[in-house]
């Protein structure tokens, strides 16, 4: 009984000896960015001294650009649109090609597979002109209609996994009962499926609320600048940068996330384990 017990665990043990030293270097970086956000300096890892004037850009609005509650709120409004967005459309699509005969199946998902392999740079002078002809560019409606598109194929994909494991029982006793397809679908396969679906979404949330590059070049207007934008360009003053504002403004930056992977941890490892709830 002990010998299988410590067999058993010695995986465990070379785990933690692999993952400590990869770990370690990122988790100092940022215990030394904490410190750095409430200090005058740094030397090493010792603060030089304390101060909270690094955090002021909470109560001083920034003369020259919006305020730190604007910029939140397009991020989180950004962020939010894309999860919505994204999830409305996969949760379709992905039924539609795991449940339908659909013709030509097997070359749609072979494009899904291609479009999410190509690098969304290579689209954005594309993107820039579509919304342009659009009136959509500088927008934020336009932003998140080209993050909705560029991601779309990988949540289809990762949802029709999910479909596929819901056995057909559930949905042919509801349709022999006279429901249509999309009650059926309604209210018999989405309830199944609903860690998947919420584990998609808390992705695209983070991937929207992370995202720099399309809210960078799609949509450079003060109205509807985001943090990671704004936190980019506090970096590129190099010469008058004030660098103790700009760590600050990054773990204010992180808050949301933390928070997200604090409660919602759950829902990620289910795109990992594959799980739908029976």
């Amino acid at each position: 009984m002990l010998g299988s017990l410590s067999e058993t665990q010695r995986p465990a043990r070379w785990a933690w000896l692999l993952l400590v030293p990869v770990t370690l270097p990122v988790l100092l970086l940022y215990a030394w960015l904490l410190l750095a956000s409430w200090s005058d300096g740094m030397e090493g890892f010792r603060p030089l001294g304390w101060t909270l004037e690094n955090w002021s850009f909470l109560w001083q609005p920034d003369p020259f650009g919006p305020g730190i509650g604007q910029l939140t709120l397009n991020t989180f409004l950004f962020a939010v649109l894309v999860a919505l967005g994204e999830v409305l459309l996969a949760s379709t699509a992905a039924y539609a090609l795991s449940r339908l005969p659909v013709p030509g199946r097997r070359l749609w998902l072979a494009m899904l597979i291609v479009l999410h392999a190509f690098p969304g740079i290579t689209l954005l002078v594309a993107l820039f002109l579509l919304l342009r002809q659009l009136g959509l560019y500088d927008t934020l409606a336009g932003v998140v209609l080209a993050k909705i598109a560029l991601e779309l194929p990988f949540h289809v994909w990762v949802l029709k996994g999910f479909y596929d494991q819901v056995s057909w029982d559930h949905e042919m006793a509801a349709l022999l009962d006279g429901a249509s397809r999309l009650v059926a679908w309604w209210r018999m396969v989405l309830p199944i499926i609903r860690p998947g679906l919420m584990a998609s979404a808390v992705f695209a949330f983070l991937s929207g609320w992370s995202e720099f590059l399309l809210p960078y070049v799609l949509a450079p207007g003060a109205g509807v600048q985001t943090l990671p934008v704004y936190l980019g360009s506090l970096l590129s003053q190099a010469d008058v940068a004030r660098y103790g504002t700009v760590t600050a403004v990054a773990v204010f930056y992180m808050i949301p996330v933390m928070l997200v992977y604090l409660f919602l941890q759950r829902y990620l490892m289910v795109l990992y384990t594959g799980g739908v709830k029976r």
